[in-house]
């Protein structure tokens, strides 16, 4: 029990599965997700909200024990945002954007996450993943199309050429259910990617931290704080996070040989936080775990008619916040691709895509994670002695600080080397390339002041500058269009008015622009002016028909 929150318990029921006769065939249902963490939630309010019925399977009734993820970046809270609890995180949890490395008592590296004004959702946000799954449940209620199961654990699974088999064990007996597609959420040790036999490889880090979550009343800023050879915790480093609900997150690294079931004990524990936050200060221990982590991810994440997010195909550190990120953005991908797929108007192939582009952002975020930890946690006296010279260059000169690395956060994922993306035939400036994520910028729509990515997303979106005539061809999924416009045009019901030009800087436009925006709001091609054949082509390219 935590003394900060109440975990909810959610009721199992009887499923109708167990009373059907045994010679009735086995039921069957279009998408079936198996785990209610982050990932597996939010893959079913995407699949629903692109009009699909969802099973939702879980073997436990509540929410995550422990405070677990914390740190959600932007480009994850607009995902949010299109899925309804975006505001309830923001809300709830706790807004940072500064980040400071010391070495011993001296600060050597400081970040600021606020790169640029004009975006809706801050740099990271810190909430508690409790917290997270409970609002994501919220929002799972509201939708129709989701059907969860709580104390429902999937003990077999079979394999076939259309779907799969599935057993599923209750407090009432063991049922059979068929699903034509399945996606897999159930965490880093998934028990259904062991029945299938597949691998995860990478990387297991020999070393072991504690995570403290205390309540406390402190006027430390909400920063994150991060400590090589800290006086209070000699060798070894800590890390600080503020979390909602005046609760402070303290990872203290341990070493190897640390022992986890002493550790975590309170007469251990408590020491740690006294010596490093001074014996005047009162506190109480809120919830105690240690971890060790790992770098490492499945091969592909499709398998047939299965398909794997999250941690159950991918791991990495906690250091620079890419573990439930990454699982989010994963299930981003997947759900408008899957609609796509069972709706007949793009083949299997496009799920193939879902593998490929998210197994290019699992490798850059491994690739981060391990150098963060290897520079964290140094394996040998050489990489030691160079990591110490680093922090000690850093308190002077601007190169080392360059190198000082406690964690590089979780951004989003450039899929510039897609195939669903069609090449500029156009000369283009900036960023805004095929395959990078759409940025937001303040809008003005209808007379209220509002936001570009609220109005883009969920489908395919014809993003038009100015007022450039449209002829739209005939196309295989609904195409929505958005039309921008400087201040002081001509407008009508609907028109976006780009308030302070910049989403015509952001995406280098002139009058007459046209980018076509997928589902998940990345951008898929751009044009200098509106021409139907090649937009019908982008688009069968984006949907691997051609």
């Amino acid at each position: 029990m935590l003394s900060t929150y109440t975990y909810p318990r959610f009721d199992y029921r009887r499923p109708p599965e167990l009373d059907v006769g045994p010679d009735a065939p086995v039921p069957r249902r279009p998408v079936v997700v198996v785990g209610a963490g982050p990932v597996g939630i939010s893959a079913a309010i995407e699949l629903a909200q692109q009009g699909l019925p969802v099973l939702l399977l879980d073997d436990d009734d509540t929410v995550s024990i422990g405070s677990r993820g914390l740190c959600y970046a932007q480009r994850t809270l607009q995902i949010l945002d299109r899925q309804g609890c975006g505001q309830a995180v923001v809300d709830k949890g706790v807004t940072w954007n500064v980040g400071r490395t010391f070495f011993d008592t001296e600060e050597v590296f400081r970040f600021d996450l606020v790169a640029e004004p004009g975006h809706e959702r801050p740099g990271m946000v810190n909430l508690q993943q409790y917290y997270l799954e409970e609002f994501l449940l919220r929002r799972a209620a509201e939708l129709p199309g989701i059907e969860l199961r709580w104390k429902s654990k999937v003990v077999g699974l079979t394999p076939e050429g259309d779907g799969a088999l599935l057993q599923v064990e209750t407090a009432d007996g063991v049922y059979a259910l068929r699903a034509d597609w399945l996606v897999v959420a159930d965490g880093a040790r998934s028990p259904i990617r062991r029945m299938l036999g597949l691998e995860i490889e990478g990387q297991v880090f020999k070393d072991r931290f504690l995570i403290a979550d205390v309540v406390m009343k402190a006027d430390f800023p909400a920063e994150r704080w991060f400590w090589f050879d800290p006086p209070f915790h000699r060798g070894q480093s800590v890390l600080l996070h503020r979390e909602a609900d005046n609760v402070w997150r303290i990872d203290f690294q341990l070493g190897w040989d640390a022992d986890p079931d002493e550790e975590k004990k309170p007469e251990r524990v408590i020491p740690r936080i006294r010596e490093m936050l001074g014996d005047g200060r009162e506190f109480e221990l809120e919830w105690v775990s240690v971890y060790t982590f790992q770098c490492r991810r499945m091969a592909r994440f499709r398998h047939g008619r299965v398909l794997f997010a999250g941690d159950a195909a991918h791991q990495v550190s906690p250091f620079g916040a890419r573990g439930a990120n990454s699982g989010i953005q994963d299930v981003d991908n997947l759900g408008w691709k899957l609609k796509a797929v069972i709706d007949g108007v793009a083949p299997e192939a496009l799920l193939d895509s879902y593998s490929d582009e998210r197994v290019v952002a699992a490798d850059e975020n491994l690739r981060n994670s391990t150098r963060s930890t290897d520079f964290i946690t140094p394996k040998s006296r050489v990489s030691k002695a160079f990591r110490n010279a680093v922090l000690g260059l850093a308190r002077q000169h601007p190169f080392a600080r360059a190198l000082v690395n406690s964690g590089r956060l979780s951004v989003p994922a450039l899929l510039t080397g897609s195939a669903l993306n069609t090449p500029d035939a156009d000369a283009f400036e900036g960023w805004m390339v095929p395959g990078a994520p759409l940025d937001d910028a303040p809008v003005v729509r209808n007379g209220q002041a509002d936001w570009l990515l609220r109005h883009v997303g969920g489908a395919f979106t014809l993003l038009v500058f100015g007022d450039a005539e449209l002829t739209l061809p005939d196309t295989p999924m609904p195409l929505v269009v958005r039309r921008v416009k400087p201040p002081g045009s001509m407008v009508v019901a609907g028109d976006l008015i780009d308030s302070e030009g910049l989403a015509a800087r952001r995406c280098d436009a002139r009058p007459g622009t046209v980018y076509l925006i997928r589902p998940d709001q990345h951008v898929a091609a751009r044009w200098r002016g509106f021409d139907a054949a090649a937009l019908q082509a982008a688009l069968a390219r984006a949907l691997c028909l051609n």
